[in-house]
């Protein structure tokens, strides 16, 4: 199994550092996390759940929609966990103490595994020192210099909080630069205004952008033709569930060239998963703009927005800054996750632990006979494909109740964290939660 070479390969892996001198050792090839049977439950109001409570007070019931009670299972009332209170290596335990396997990891912005020890040493540390002053920390520089090495379209860097709020910031700048407001846009961005549409969003913001299919190069000449000489960025998101073709990525840069306008990768899923400078990496095709974030701190909150001289110049006639931004905290994890890079080939080996990953649950999918479901998807973020929804959410419930998250609807993320015990214990619960499912179809 590749697994036994992945994770059995100390002497390229980074070395843990325990927090403490007492602290309990983590093998640092796996992030293997014990038991912790200590975890404290926190603070139970009488005859309300954690879910019900949260409807109350928190708006939409989960201030990151992917985490609502209805994303995470679909239109089931099941009594299901919506909330944690600890996340170790690949396992999350909720409000009750349970433990589960989770193949989410925090829908990509883990890869290395929860609370990795070298990660969480750099920020206990940075956090012992003051996470914020006045003047910038020192880690911004360091880290922007690092990043400049690793990211082809990287000439200079600006810190942000997250990864729309990067992606916004890429483009600004091609609109500052370019002196246009159009935009070409495909993937996913986030919720702010310049890609999305709906209530509280003037007509007027939303007509800026056209939103054009994935991969489909004369859709994308169309819009781009429509735009005409007011095109300020064509902005891809490299891979939406599968991987584009080259082609596709070459005919963007090519219609960005002969127009003036800027090309915008959005890495912010790609970067340090599936290569530390993401698509642009892989395809060879470098954009002008590019934004990154989740698996670049794993799981601390920081995103970035990297680009070339001219462009991230454009910053200085426009205004884009953020107080927190460079919080020493998340910069201290971002650096410990490059020394990881450095030292391991942490995304080759994201990659076969995905196919790993996919593997199991494909045997699970072949040996119980059910039709309509199958895996898809690049092996570092990876798919559960459905014909039937309803299906698919009794599934995501069966397979919690066998102790592992699924994600529904979207990627399942691998990380260095899943080790042999992890995919055994994936195919296991795949397997009971797909019987489980045609025993009650009879």
């Amino acid at each position: 199994m590749v697994l036994d070479r992945l994770f059995g390969r100390k002497q390229n892996a980074p070395a843990a550092q325990p927090l403490e001198p007492e602290a309990p050792v983590v093998d640092e090839a796996t992030n293997a996390d014990d038991d912790h049977d200590d975890d404290a439950s926190p603070e139970v109001a009488a005859d309300r759940t954690w879910r019900e409570r949260a409807d109350v007070a928190v708006a939409g019931g989960a201030s990151t929609g992917s985490k609502r009670h209805q994303a995470l299972y679909g239109d089931t009332n099941a009594d299901l966990p919506t909330h944690f209170v600890a996340a170790r290596g690949a396992h999350i335990t909720d409000v009750q103490g349970n433990r589960y396997l989770d193949c989410t990891m925090a829908l990509g912005a883990v890869a290395l595994g929860y609370a990795e020890q070298r990660v969480t040493a750099a920020a206990v540390e940075a956090a012992s020192e003051g996470s914020v002053s006045g003047w910038s920390s020192w880690r911004e520089v360091e880290l922007a210099e690092r990043l400049r090495v690793i990211i082809p379209c990287a000439e200079k860097v600006q810190v942000l909080k997250s990864g729309a709020e990067a992606t916004s910031a890429a483009v600004r700048l091609a609109r500052a630069y370019t002196g246009r407001s159009h935009v070409v846009a495909c993937g996913y961005f986030g919720w702010h205004d310049w890609w999305s549409s709906g209530p509280g969003i003037p007509d007027a913001v939303s007509a800026l952008c056209a939103n054009a299919p994935f991969d489909d190069i004369a859709a994308l000449e169309r819009a781009v033709q429509e735009a005409g000489t007011d095109l300020a960025a064509i902005v891809i998101e490299p891979v939406v569930e599968r991987a584009p073709s080259i082609e596709w990525l070459q005919r963007a840069r090519a219609l960005c060239d002969s127009t003036g306008a800027a090309l915008i990768f959005d890495e912010v899923k790609t970067g340090f998963r599936v290569a530390p400078g993401g698509w642009q990496e892989v395809s060879g095709v470098t954009p002008d703009l590019a934004a990154f974030g989740k698996a670049l701190a794993n799981g601390y909150p920081l995103a970035v927005v990297v680009g070339h001289n001219a462009l991230m110049d454009a910053g200085r006639s426009t205004w884009i800054s953020s107080t927190l931004a460079s919080d020493s905290v998340s910069l201290a994890a971002a650096l410990a996750v490059l020394d990881w890079h450095e030292e391991a080939d942490v995304c080759a080996s994201l990659g076969e632990t995905g196919v790993d990953m996919r593997g199991a649950v494909d045997r699970a999918i072949e040996a119980s006979g059910l039709e309509g479901v199958s895996t898809d998807g690049i092996d570092q973020m990876w798919q559960l494909r459905w014909n039937d929804p309803a299906l698919e959410s009794q599934f995501i419930a069966n397979a919690l109740h066998e102790g592992v998250l699924f994600k529904r609807g979207a990627y399942n993320f691998a990380a260095m964290a899943h080790d042999e015990a992890a995919i055994r214990t994936i195919e296991r619960a795949a397997s009971a939660a797909l019987v489980s499912i045609l025993e009650s179809l009879g």
